[in-house]
């Protein structure tokens, strides 16, 4: 997975991808030491091998979105909440251009964080870009009962929470409440775009 910052130079981009991907392993270090846990405990918290986990905090790999939303999940964080911590001063107003981009190639995602979180707000924005084909899933919410209200911009998209399957076109607005496992798919041939509304309990 890799953020970006759009509308800069390719040398300025490559920049703060590197730059995000050293806070980022910083800060995952940092939660880890904080809860005196130990790369086999965190493993096992996470179902994540101990030398992924390793890799993962040197910034030798970049996590997938899977591997994120876990680590979210045992440090008890939305995603936004986590990349809000590693960037250096989070504004008040967010440029379309400066909105932070991460891009999992492996599982075909794109998520921009349109609204990060705010320390004393408790909703976000989210545009999340699923490829053809694209199929993640997640173990669980990284704040049991998060509100989520995810609004279809273009394309289909298919949502599996609490049990059902939901299909949702453009136009279209699935909310809920998020206690276990999700998973969101890209079912038709052309991309889905989504607006993705986050609310912490």
């Amino acid at each position: 997975m890799r953020t970006t910052g759009e509308g800069q130079p390719p040398q300025h981009r490559a920049e703060d991808l590197a730059g995000m991907d050293a806070r980022l392993a910083n800060r995952l270090a940092e939660l880890r030491a904080a809860r005196g846990w130990s790369l086999d405990e965190l493993g096992r918290r996470t179902d994540i091998s101990r030398s992924t986990l390793s890799r993962l905090e040197r910034a030798e790999i970049s996590p997938t979105a899977t591997l994120l939303g876990r680590l979210c999940a045992a440090y008890e964080r939305t995603m936004s909440q986590l990349l809000a911590e590693v960037e250096s001063e989070p504004p008040q107003l967010v440029r379309a251009e400066r909105q932070a981009v991460w891009r999992d190639e492996t599982s075909g995602f794109d998520r921009r964080s349109v609204s990060p979180p705010h320390p004393g707000l408790r909703g976000e924005v989210v545009e999340g870009i699923l490829r053809p084909g694209a199929d993640i899933s997640y173990d669980g919410p990284p704040v049991p009962g998060l509100e989520q209200h995810i609004w279809v911009l273009e394309g289909v998209l298919e949502v599996a929470v609490g049990g059902a399957v939901h299909r949702i076109g453009a136009g279209d607005c699935l909310r809920f409440r998020l206690w276990g496992r999700s998973r969101f798919r890209c079912p038709e041939p052309d991309p889905v775009r989504y607006a993705l509304l986050i609310v912490l309990p």
